[in-house]
């Protein structure tokens, strides 16, 4: 199976991603605990179904340390007892955060409150970054049905080369 589209073939697509990518990397930088991104990450990739993000944050985040426990109960976290009370607030924070449309008030009150409880204004900043810049990978990947299985840990990184 091969994608419909590579956008390192476009000039300007391929500036874009560059950039996007330079942004994440940012995003990485931040005091926002990295497994809290990750699996904000792979959890919104799941809702939207986009196979080759779950590819990626699946095998960053096991590169990072993370339990193969945990990222199997990503997609029903709610109902597992292996998530911080923080990281419940960041992944209902990140499943509204990708419902927009589900929801005509977005993020609820509830949610924010949580959200507001367990991270500091940086972790927050960088929690509404990581979703929104997610959601936007997610719609370019499944859009360009971009097939999952042979991402390595790391892969994204050197992009920035």
């Amino acid at each position: 199976m091969d994608a419909r589209f590579n956008l390192f073939e476009s000039p300007t697509a391929a500036k874009f991603a560059k950039r996007v990518f330079g942004a994440a990397s940012v995003l990485h930088q931040s005091t926002l605990p990295l497994a809290t991104a990750e699996l904000v990450q792979l959890r919104v990739s799941q809702i939207n179904g986009c196979a080759m993000c779950v590819d990626i944050h699946t095998k960053e985040a096991t590169a990072a340390g993370e339990t193969s426990v945990r990222l199997n109960l990503v997609a029903v976290w709610r109902e597992a007892t292996v998530f911080t009370e923080a990281e419940r607030a960041a992944l209902a924070l990140a499943e509204e955060g990708a419902r927009l449309a589900d929801a005509h008030e977005g993020v609820s009150d509830e949610t924010w409150a949580q959200v507001r409880k367990h991270f500091d204004d940086d972790q927050i900043g960088a929690l509404i970054c990581v979703v929104a810049m997610i959601n936007m990978a997610n719609r370019i990947n499944v859009i360009m049905r971009t097939p999952a299985g042979s991402y390595e840990a790391g892969m994204a990184a050197k992009l920035l080369d």
